[in-house]
């Protein structure tokens, strides 16, 4: 849902400025790798769920039975995982 994806963008984003602040790191730094970790880790969820509907899937594998398979539980992880490394070597040091 919409509601859930704005919830999920403000979650990440506090949870990384909560987190920039117990460990000393630059705030805007943390909230904008939140921000937009969340967004580029919905796409990733969306790129994925747009795959196996134009091969005409429903799930990946069966390695995880109700889960829809393994890769839908890393989906969102696939181009998130790029961003924030390299955000964090970019931004902190």
């Amino acid at each position: 849902t919409i509601e859930g994806s704005i919830g999920g963008i403000l979650g990440s984003t506090c949870c990384c400025i909560l987190f920039g602040y117990l460990f000393n790191f630059n705030i805007i730094h943390m909230a904008f790798i939140g921000s937009i970790g969340s967004i580029i880790a919905q796409l990733g969820d969306l790129f994925a769920s747009s795959i196996k509907r134009y091969v005409g899937i429903k799930d990946y594998g069966k390695l995880i039975p109700g889960h829809g398979g393994i890769l839908d539980r890393f989906d969102s992880v696939i181009l998130v995982a790029p961003f924030v490394y390299y955000a964090i070597k970019l931004f902190i040091k």
